[in-house]
């Protein structure tokens, strides 16, 4: 079993994707929140809805990756029993959106005491027994919460919670006092956790993502397939739906899986499975990317409508910008000055493209849209060598120059 380029690695299990297969179910009902509703407040409401399932998928992502067995019974078993509250939960999106939340909330607290039985048994350590009492923790969060009229503050403190406890880098520096410099914390995040039992199989969490994105970018399709077919007539309008859709889901593809998904695994695999470096690749850097898959396909299904609204259009062209900054394919073409300043102008570009509904049909819009996100994924071919080579030659500088452009400074590795 082998990962992209021959570093070994456990493969992604049977019941796990079967279980995404549900939880896409899940995240798709969110995308037909902002379709019901097409302002920016429900955008944004939606993405706090979705944070909530992705930290519940993410959950069973990495319990899988540092302790699933598909041989083992009792480990499939967790997984398909999970697949009932986020079933449930996936059709009580549409309540979460009206005010209610209540059952959504109780399903929520459900999965996470599956999660926390999960950790529990068999018994393998104390940061087991520690991610089981955290889990444990939100679940009485998320059960208070569907009694009270105002849940997001206790959402919020069950996610940070578990951000916490899930996935942690080394802390014994500041255990001593000691004060790390910049350099360290980059030089931590690329050093193998001190307990060989926290370490992430980088192989395996590069596929398991990967085949994540693949699933949203299909929930992309469906939405060009389905609006495509409800037009009317199958007249020009008809055709350029149909076509900018699919070129856009192509290009999507392009941009992430060849660049991005190499680059993460490479990181991962230097860094010995360092979770904090995990952390900020995967469970938290693919957030954005993947809420913008899902605002890319509201985006789409609007522009297909007979009178879409002017949001659509803003919809898929921000989704495009966030999809490109939040993939990080720009992030170490060069230090020159020129080239951030290309960069800028690349995502400020994608998203004015907006301005074209005022002067161009709707599924004319999106064919444009898909023509320009085909000329980004060009842009990220020729920077793919130069990025590998650089990460190649000097793994730590690479980190730091990902991290400087997207406002972080390593401290999550300290």
């Amino acid at each position: 079993m082998t990962g992209v380029d021959g570093r070994s690695g456990k493969r992604v299990g049977w019941v796990e994707l079967y279980f995404d297969l549900v939880f896409v179910f899940a995240v798709g009902q969110v995308a037909h929140g902002i379709v019901a509703d097409p302002h920016w407040a429900r955008a944004a409401a939606a993405l706090g809805l979705f944070a909530t399932l992705w930290w519940t998928w993410i959950g069973f992502a990495v319990l899988y990756n540092r302790r699933g067995d598909d041989s083992r019974v009792a480990d499939r078993l967790f997984v398909l029993a999970g697949t009932i509250p986020c079933g449930i939960a996936a059709t009580q999106a549409h309540h979460v959106f009206e005010g209610h939340p209540a059952i959504f909330a109780a399903a929520m607290a459900a999965v996470r005491l599956i999660l926390a039985a999960a950790h529990q048994w068999p018994r393998t350590g104390a940061d087991q027994r520690r991610i089981s009492w955290g889990y444990a923790f939100s679940a009485v969060l998320f059960a208070v919460s569907a009694l009270l009229p105002h849940h997001g503050l206790l959402w919020a403190l069950a996610l940070v919670q578990e951000a916490g406890f899930l996935l942690l880098g080394d802390r014994q520096d500041r255990r001593r006092g000691e004060r790390p410099t910049r350099e360290k914390r980059w030089r931590t995040m690329l050093a193998p956790p001190r307990d060989p039992s926290l370490a992430v199989d980088s192989a395996h969490l590069a596929e398991r993502f990967g085949l994540f994105m693949i699933l949203l970018l299909g929930e992309l399709v469906i939405t060009v397939g389905t609006a495509a077919l409800e037009r009317p007539a199958d007249d020009l309008g008809y055709w350029l739906a149909l076509a900018g859709g699919l070129v856009l889901a192509g290009a999507l593809w392009w941009v992430y899986f060849s660049s991005a998904v190499e680059i993460y695994e490479r990181l991962l695999g230097f860094s010995g499975g360092n979770p904090a470096l995990a952390y900020s690749l995967y469970a938290g850097g693919h957030l954005l990317p993947a809420f913008a898959l899902l605002l890319m396909a509201a985006g789409v299904n609007l522009a297909l409508h007979e009178s879409p609204p002017h949001a659509a259009a803003w919809f898929t062209t921000a989704g495009l910008a966030i999809y490109l900054a939040g993939t990080r394919v720009f992030a170490a073409g060069s230090h020159r000055w020129s080239f951030a300043l290309a960069r800028v102008a690349a995502l400020a570009a994608t998203v004015n493209l907006a301005f074209l509904d005022r002067v161009l049909p709707a599924p004319a819009v999106v064919l444009v849209i898909a023509v320009w996100a085909v000329a980004m994924a060009v842009v990220t071919a020729v920077l793919r060598r130069r990025s590998l080579t650089h990460l190649d030659q000097d793994p730590v500088a690479f980190l730091r120059q990902v991290a400087d452009r997207h406002g972080t400074d390593g401290k999550a590795g300290a």
